[in-house]
């Protein structure tokens, strides 16, 4: 409603509608219908790849500039799931990052056919190797003695690739976290191949929906990356569909996002089930002072 009331305004609006979104398709046929008809520009995407990227950009003149402003999401703008998923958004008025942003419209809208972004990491553009080497640096620098350290929170892992990268780090010395909801493939705990990789599912209230990447960097000061995005590692996301996960340069948010968000679900053991070798599932046993990583999120919202 608010895309049709800029159009209206005299906004020129552009939106990129899913029509095979699973659970929507019907949802989104109709709202493409009336953004349509009220004039609004609807694309439908890339043929034969589906678009699962969440971005918004809004380019204002200001005095004699243009400025975009960017929301990225690792979430669906969906006033129905936003109530019930947990998810992170990013805005921002970064350069680099609108730059990037305008590119992959251009790319979805047919413009152009991007391949190089400054800040994001683009399927099915590059988005494989660069998680790839991203794991790969991590075992590097874990063989050099330097700090190592994954922490992966998503829905899915089952691409093959991924798993064999982060079987040689856990084998290079990295210690690695897996928050996984849903599908997993990779065995944790076995000795020689997986010893130092765990993973866990978090169940709760709210659908676990969020996908985050912490990579040490060889150095805690500073120079660890934090993305946060859309794709979860399977070969779908990773090859057959449209998919952005994004840097956080900002200090703060960095380290909110790993110091409180991941450390959360981390000690979390209210709504934690563990991954074990056989690859069956054990409710973590509530030892110690109850923690549900949920409803911290909720005490600090209400706070």
């Amino acid at each position: 409603r608010s895309l049709i009331r800029a159009n209206q305004a005299g906004k020129q609006v552009t939106a990129v509608v899913e029509l095979k979104a699973r659970f929507d398709e019907e949802n989104n046929i109709e709202w493409a219908r009336r953004l349509e008809n009220e004039g609004v520009h609807v694309v439908y995407g890339i043929s034969r790849l589906k678009t699962h990227c969440k971005a918004m950009m809004v380019v204002r003149r200001e005095g004699e500039r243009l400025v975009r402003y960017v929301h990225l999401s690792t979430g669906n703008y969906n006033s129905v799931t936003a109530r019930q998923y947990t998810d992170l958004g990013l805005l921002t008025s970064d350069n680099d990052l609108g730059e990037d942003v305008a590119g992959l419209f251009n790319f979805l809208t047919g413009y152009s056919q991007q391949a190089d972004f400054k800040r994001l990491i683009v399927a099915p553009v590059n988005l494989r190797e660069q998680i790839l080497n991203l794991i790969k640096r991590e075992a590097a620098a874990a063989s050099a003695g330097l700090p190592a350290r994954i922490i992966i929170k998503i829905n899915s892992l089952t691409d093959t690739e991924v798993i064999e990268e982060l079987y040689n780090a856990s084998q290079a010395g990295v210690e690695v976290d897996l928050i996984v909801r849903g599908i997993c493939s990779l065995r944790p705990g076995v000795k020689a191949l997986s010893q130092r990789i765990r993973v866990k599912s978090i169940v709760g209230r709210f659908l676990e929906h969020s996908r985050i990447f912490y990579f040490a960097n060889g150095d805690t000061d500073g120079k660890e990356l934090l993305l946060i995005g859309s794709a979860d590692l399977m070969q779908r996301n990773l090859d057959r569909r449209v998919e952005i996960i994004f840097p956080i340069l900002n200090s703060a948010i960095k380290d909110y996002l790993k110091n409180e968000v991941l450390t959360a679900y981390l000690k979390d053991n209210a709504n934690s089930w563990i991954l074990r070798q056989t690859g069956s599932y054990k409710k973590m046993q509530d030892t110690g002072e109850i923690f549900d990583a949920q409803n911290y999120f909720i005490g600090k919202e209400i706070g």
